[in-house]
């Protein structure tokens, strides 16, 4: 009876080659990370690496668009279980985050993508689609949080949603730099503090 091969998908690899990367760019630095390095790390081939990416830049774009598309997933899963904001913001602190993707997990190396992203001013045009697909997703939930409290003010979503993002950004790195004085949950009682002060708290 012949034994039934079973071969990893391409997604499987490229979650492995993710995995991998933040692993190789957390020890080596993301400008003295090798594309060998990576896949050995992975446990593949040079071959393997250039089946899926054509760069180490490349990668660098797909990892960083795998985590904002898993941020907007989770986010849309949990609106779409609490329209309440008050509930929306408590699943958010409640929330397994040793289950995200490595960007999710490690704030130092999602920030250290974005700079190096942004340090090249051919590669920015990628990193602006994924912060405007963020800034929408906060720009929806602010417009269906307006409508659910029957609020039609002259708020500006997308203006509050560059805020947010803003806000989220720097907690991060303050977060980052001074631990001590920066709680894990500064972001989200900001946030709290803003939608009190912008008519967003509920009825």
């Amino acid at each position: 009876m012949s034994r039934v091969r079973t071969r990893p998908t391409r997604d499987d690899t490229r979650d492995k080659l993710f995995e991998a990367a933040a692993r190789v760019f957390e020890e080596d630095g993301i400008g003295g990370a090798s594309i060998e390095a990576i896949a050995a790390a992975a446990g593949f081939t040079r071959g393997a690496f250039y089946s899926n990416f054509k760069s180490k830049d490349e990668l660098i774009i797909a990892m960083l668009e795998d985590h904002v598309e898993q941020s907007i997933r989770r986010n849309l899963d949990i609106l779409a279980q609490h329209d309440n904001l008050d509930d929306f913001i408590a699943a958010l602190k409640a929330m397994d985050r040793s289950r995200q993707d490595p960007l999710g997990r490690s704030p130092l190396l999602h920030m250290e993508m974005i700079l190096f992203v942004a340090r090249a001013e051919k590669r920015r045009p990628e990193l602006a689609k994924r912060l405007r697909a963020r800034r929408k997703l906060v720009a929806d939930i602010i417009e269906a949080t307006l409508k659910s409290n029957g609020r039609n003010d002259n708020l500006n979503p997308p203006w509050i949603a560059s805020v947010v993002l803003a806000l989220e950004d720097g907690f991060r790195l303050h977060r980052l730099i001074d631990p001590e004085t920066t709680p894990a949950d500064s972001f989200l009682r900001a946030i709290m503090d803003l939608r009190r002060r912008t008519g967003l708290a509920s009825a």
